[in-house]
């Protein structure tokens, strides 16, 4: 029989694009109301830039030329740079105009019913390279129009190029990718609260100031302007830290970043509650340099902003800041040019032709071009990885991973560029990680020895190493496990969260010991992916063995999944957790809003139907997976899922003609071949039965499952020598499984 229908658990990390900074990132010293002489205000609150000005104005006068200060704003013929005067864009199959009535701004374009109509501009968003703008919509959201202006050359252009984007899509500006309360509001406002309710699917978002300002990064100022206008600080005394909350003077590496990250960065809220900590994942779940979203190398792919990138970076391992070549107020490079990398590397040594072998004096031998190099984003935004990488062109001809040689060279071979190092340099390169990150991404053998190389090495950055770990679950052997497990006693706790997150893809028996010390982890994001896993073992059990902890644990989770529900998968996520919990009418509930904001979210259809399986609505569920490939014909998921769900309809015909294009689409998932296997044996076809355990052993060598399966058909068939490897794993992994003696018996083992 093939195995009961299943689905296969998908644990989505909701990316936001834009996250708030929270006040108390790192706390100086906040000081004492009840004891102190200064008279502070009951309560700390934020006091607006003007209340800064007085004794900062050149910081004041900074920020007031920065993209922080233009983040947001209110329209006016100042605030608004895009061309209003009843200009007319058309593009992708929508004609816009733009125009003014009784002073206020207008937008005349395609709804989210497909009908043209006007629209107020609320806000304007951003300034250069260009700048968006903001409509308001009913239950509280705000949308960002499609049609942009391109500040740099004066007119309206289109983000995402010569695509049709429909109404109802989820990319159209009346979507949910497009909604600033979920996508970009936290970033653009001092301290803005999305204030979500996920009953109503409703918003009411709030924020002390409508952009970025002083606070933002600095924490509210009430307390320390009482101190500064006190009695008693005119008097001459003194309380260390000035009731500043975050940043100071003399900020470290630590406090910098920690500042900088929530919005600078590619990763998730945990909650609406942030906790005061230094460590990140208290409050947030950063992204890996995984493909998808980066190379296979570490390099930005997609537009991840920077902190990935630099904490990768040897100028992170030495203590680099942003403030080194960042004026933290106005944003603006400190130095222009070449010099200010010379602050660090001499120029006699690398502003010259015998290092960069360029001319001096051109854009070639900047070491921009060579060492961070660019993509454009949003249309017209080129922007800089912040990896500070030495080009690896040889990579680049190995494995199809960009090089900076090449983006300007573009007419040229890989290993044109490649010879041309060896020449100027010679033929040794210094060890980069990416030499065994790249192959170790791909699935396959040898995959695992470079990630252990990887994650062994103590020189690599903490996020390679959790990307490497990420990678290795992916391999279904007990070495992959073994490596995976001693990770959760990693000091980093993105390793631990993501070794975690790896252990997913293995059987609870053989990780659940190691994993419940984990819910009393000191990191609010590590407890979370414990319990996670937990759940998915327990469903609704609460089990007495993991005391008080799992209790507090699955508490956190809860509010963590619930978070993410403004947001398409976000909904997927919640959905996976109630099916877990076994609350399936939560769980459907939570898939169709997934899907009623985004249609294209296909894995929502795969665990949709196996709601469905679960309710016994077979029907259903056979629905649902006849939509998801009008989507996507060339799922092997989707085919998997419909054979397991003929079978449970006896429609036996279809399910061997569904796993059999599972199969021949090349699935990674073991599965698939066991249960072809499985159903090709009862038909008699020994030989195709074999060949299809055999693929999927390629893929998980140490399975019992299909070690069973394989050895059984060869006992069967009378050939002992070929069924005692299979055996040998079943006594390794297996002893004490009463169902593999009679194989083991046979064996002779």
């Amino acid at each position: 029989m093939l195995k009961k229908f299943f689905y296969k658990k998908i644990y989505f990390v909701v990316s936001l694009i834009g996250v708030v900074i929270a006040c108390g990132l790192w706390v100086i010293n906040a000081g004492c109301a009840d004891t102190n002489p200064y008279k502070l205000s009951a309560q700390n609150r934020y006091a607006g830039d003007e209340a800064c000005k007085s004794c900062h104005a050149q910081e004041h006068a900074d920020w007031k030329i920065s993209d922080h200060f233009k983040a947001m704003q209110h329209p006016n013929d100042t605030t608004v740079l895009g061309d209003f005067n009843n200009a007319v864009f058309a593009a992708d199959g929508v004609t816009s105009r733009f125009f003014k009535r009784d002073g206020k701004f207008f937008i005349h374009t395609e709804g989210d019913d497909g009908v043209n109509r006007d629209y107020e501009i609320k806000y304007t968003f951003g300034h250069y390279p260009l700048q968006q703008y903001l409509v308001e919509f009913p239950g509280g959201r705000m949308q960002v129009t499609r049609q942009s202006w391109d500040s740099r050359e004066n007119k309206w252009f289109h983000q995402y190029k010569g695509e049709k984007i429909p109404a109802g899509d989820w990319l159209h500006w009346t979507g949910n990718a497009q909604n600033w309360n979920t996508m970009c509001a936290e970033c653009h406002s001092t301290n803005l609260l999305k204030n979500y309710d996920f009953e109503t699917d409703t918003y009411h978002t709030t924020y002390d100031l409508v952009t970025v300002s002083c606070e933002s990064c600095h924490g509210k100022a009430q307390h320390h302007i009482d101190y500064m206008n006190s009695a008693a600080y005119k008097a001459g005394k003194r309380q260390k830290g000035s009731f500043v909350e975050t940043l100071a003077a003399h900020s470290t590496q630590a406090m910098e970043i920690n500042a900088c990250f929530p919005c600078h960065s590619r990763k998730g809220n945990i909650s609406a509650d942030k906790i005061v900590s230094a460590e990140l994942l208290d409050n947030y779940i950063p992204e890996i340099p995984a493909t998808d979203l980066y190379y296979a190398d570490g390099q930005a792919l997609d537009e991840v902003y920077k902190y990935a990138s630099f904490i990768q970076s040897k100028m992170y391992r030495h203590g680099v800041k942003c403030s080194n070549c960042h004026n933290p107020h106005s944003g603006k490079l400190i130095f222009s040019g070449n010099k200010l990398c010379g602050q660090c590397h001499a120029e006699s040594k690398y502003d010259t032709p015998a290092h960069t072998f360029h001319a001096v004096n051109t854009t070639a031998s900047e070491c921009v071009s060579c060492h961070m190099p660019t993509k454009t984003y949003m249309g017209n935004d080129v922007r800089h990885d912040h990896v500070f990488r030495v080009p690896r062109p040889d990579l680049s001809a190995k494995y199809a991973v960009p090089n900076a040689c090449n983006d300007c060279h573009n007419d040229k071979p890989a290993q044109w560029a490649a010879d041309a190092v060896v020449k100027w340099y010679g033929p040794e390169r210094v060890y980069h990680f990416a030499e065994d990150l790249i192959p170790g991404s791909m699935a396959g053998a040898g995959a695992e020895a470079h990630l252990n190389k990887v994650i062994n090495d103590s020189a690599t950055p903490k996020n390679i190493v959790a990307a490497a770990v990420h990678y290795l679950s992916q391999s279904n052997t007990s070495g992959a496990l073994q490596a995976i497990l001693a990770q959760l006693k990693n000091a980093d706790a993105l390793v631990r969260y993501r070794a975690l997150r790896g252990l997913a893809n293995f059987s609870p028996e053989q990780w659940k010991t190691a994993v419940i010390p984990m819910l009393e982890d000191k990191v609010r994001a590590v407890r979370i992916a414990a319990a996670d896993l937990l759940v998915s073992a327990e469903g609704t059990a609460i089990n007495p063995d993991y005391g008080e902890a799992y209790v507090r644990a699955r508490k956190e989770l809860n509010t963590y999944v619930l978070y993410q529900t403004d947001f398409a998968a976000g909904n997927a996520l919640a959905g996976d957790y109630f099916l877990k919990m076994q609350d399936y009418t939560l769980a459907e509930k939570f898939y169709l809003r997934g899907l009623q904001k985004d249609n294209k979210m296909n894995y929502t259809r795969l665990n949709l139907s196996a709601v469905y399986n679960m309710l016994q609505r077979n029907n259903d569920a056979l629905k649902v997976l006849q939509e998801a490939l009008k989507y996507d014909d060339k799922n092997d998921r989707i085919y998997f899922n419909l054979a397991l769900l003929n079978n449970e309809m006896n429609d036996m015909q279809s399910a061997e003609k569904n796993l059999a294009r599972a199969a021949a689409l090349n699935s990674a998932n073991p599965r698939v071949y066991y249960n072809y296997g499985i159903l090709l044996q009862q038909n008699g076809n020994t030989k195709a039965a074999e060949k299809q355990y055999l693929k999927g052993l390629s893929l998980s060598p140490d399975d019992l499952d299909i070690n069973y399966a394989i050895a059984v058909l060869y006992l069967q068939n009378g050939d002992v020598k070929k069924a005692v490897p299979h055996a040998q794993v079943l006594k390794k992994f297996g002893a004490g499984n009463p169902q593999y003696a009679p194989v083991l018996k046979e064996s002779g083992i």
